[in-house]
């Protein structure tokens, strides 16, 4: 999921487009992430209303991360990152969410902070793994569908996940 935020300037620049376009589109990409995580619910959420952030933005990230494959052109980069960023901004905040949603106050802050830690270690480890893959290719489309993959394993996960909660949540 870090592939396009890692990778978008170097992207750019074997484009052709050079690195101050690539900046750009993370800048785009990074701002509406942003805001997408500064902008929560109002109110109490349920587990199965924080969940769903869980499923639906991998699928959103993959589809963003289809759309790098056919298109290269420079408005539609712009596009994509902008609509990647969109789509990953709302998902670390409904972490949290759960949480607080199925663990006792107490727990709430090593836990909060392992899911964080978590996260952070399979971001660095995609964005290196993207490297990788383009060292090994000597393109993207190969690390574009590598993110493809990791979301559709997110995706089994959560509604694996969702399923087993599922009776929880209806006796609750």
């Amino acid at each position: 999921m870090s592939m396009p935020q890692v990778h978008i300037v170097a992207y750019c620049g074997d484009l052709g487009y050079g690195a101050a376009r690539g900046a750009e589109m993370l800048v785009a990409h990074a701002g509406l992430r942003h805001r997408a995580a500064a902008s929560p619910r109002a109110g109490s959420a349920t587990a199965s209303a924080a969940c769903a952030p869980c499923c639906s933005a991998p699928a959103l990230q993959a589809l963003a991360l289809v759309f790098f494959l056919p298109f290269d052109g420079l408005v539609s980069l712009y596009v994509i990152s902008a609509l990647f960023g969109l789509f990953q901004g709302g998902i670390v905040p409904a972490y949290a969410i759960i949480v607080r949603e199925y663990f006792s106050p107490k727990e709430a802050g090593a836990r909060v902070g392992t899911v964080i830690m978590a996260t952070m270690f399979g971001m660095a480890l995609g964005g290196w793994m993207s490297g990788a893959i383009f060292d090994l290719t000597g393109s993207y489309h190969a690390a574009f569908l590598n993110g493809i993959l990791w979301n559709l394993v997110n995706i089994s996960i959560a509604v694996w996940l969702l399923a087993r909660l599922r009776p929880r949540l209806a006796t609750a």
